[in-house]
């Protein structure tokens, strides 16, 4: 108890001065992104553009997740929102889109779903050494919620369960780049004749369920029938309802704006799917069924949506969460609807 009190008082006051370790850290980052961004102009069109998608990926994920992890030590001057940092920011999009642009070159002839296993897999060969560098130079480290839901199993201080996260973190926000990817490419695509309901439910119901386990720290579904659990405290009534409000959104949407541009149809999604899910989450929240730890909680600002008391982080989380589902899932319904 006294060490997860310590821990959230620093994380609410963390380090922020760096050391000659992080400034080492962070040279290598600058460089690496210099080189990359350079090295794939030379491979691939409109890179700065295709960074920059990548970089509100990372950046909306990061935001998100942030009561899981402190990122100490890197200079005033490197953090964004309390211990959200842009240099972190751009090396994980760095790292991916390499990843991503060199497997497409290399492999233009491969199926979508041939080279995203490719990416996932030659990023966590390439991820935890990294993440075993910035835990020994003591960057980062994890909240007490998430240590207490780890197996214990580690390689050089960092939990095994990384080889679970990684490809979560990197599928999330790979499938968000290759979605716009679509916009910026304006590629020709076959319209959408009827939605796949089978499918569509499917990819969701797999999407949001492997996001939930890896967030699982960070919210206690506690007023959930035991039944409904499917790991750990993960209910299933709970991952339903996430799938219910992004199937009526993709109806709706399907049904009144079907030949809107790609971004316009996904601005919408995003805007219908958060007007419905944000007042189920507050009223999950303020009756106490869904219980935010405490490392999210003293991430909170302090502002709270007025008579229900509630803080307005969630208006924000929501729409992070969805914007990523939406995205990774639209992203293979049009891949495979295209053949690609």
């Amino acid at each position: 108890m006294l060490i997860n009190s310590l821990w959230l008082l620093g994380h609410c006051a963390f380090e922020r001065t760096a050391t000659p370790a992080t400034l080492i850290f962070q040279a290598v980052v600058f460089l690496t992104v210099g080189f990359g961004l350079w090295f794939l102009s030379k491979v691939q069109t409109q890179i700065l553009a295709r960074f920059g998608i990548m970089a509100v990926g990372v950046l909306i994920f990061e935001l998100f997740t942030a009561p899981m992890w402190r990122n100490a030590h890197l200079g005033e001057w490197a953090y964004l929102y309390h211990d959200v940092s842009w240099i972190l920011t751009i090396g994980w999009s760095i790292l991916f889109l390499g990843v991503v642009e060199i497997v497409d070159k290399l492999l233009p002839s491969w199926r979508e779903w041939k080279r995203f296993l490719t990416y996932l897999g030659v990023l966590i060969v390439l991820t935890l050494p990294l993440e075993i560098w910035v835990v020994n130079i003591d960057i980062r480290s994890y909240a007490p919620e998430v240590l207490d839901s780890l197996s214990g199993l580690t390689m050089a201080s960092v939990p095994i369960e990384l080889i679970y996260y990684v490809p979560v973190f990197a599928g999330l926000v790979i499938g968000f780049y290759k979605y716009w990817t679509f916009v910026l490419e304006d590629k020709l695509l076959i319209p959408l004749k009827k939605i796949r309901w089978a499918r569509g439910i499917a990819m969701t119901a797999l999407a949001i369920f492997m996001f939930e386990v890896m967030v699982e720290p960070m919210v206690v579904n506690a007023g959930f029938p035991s039944w409904s659990f499917i790991f750990h405290d993960i209910s299933i009534i709970m991952t339903g309802i996430w799938v219910g409000v992004i199937a009526i959104t993709a109806l709706f949407v399907y049904r009144f704006f079907p030949h809107y541009p790609i971004a316009t149809r996904y601005a919408l999604a995003l805007s219908i799917c958060t007007a419905i899910a944000l007042p189920i989450e507050y009223y999950l929240f303020v009756n106490d069924i869904r219980v935010y730890g405490p490392s999210a909680i003293a991430n909170f600002s302090g502002f709270t949506i007025p008579i229900i008391n509630a803080p307005i982080e969630i208006a924000f989380a929501i729409p992070c969460y969805m914007a990523l589902v939406i995205a990774l899932v639209r992203y293979w319904e049009i891949a495979l609807d295209n053949r690609l």
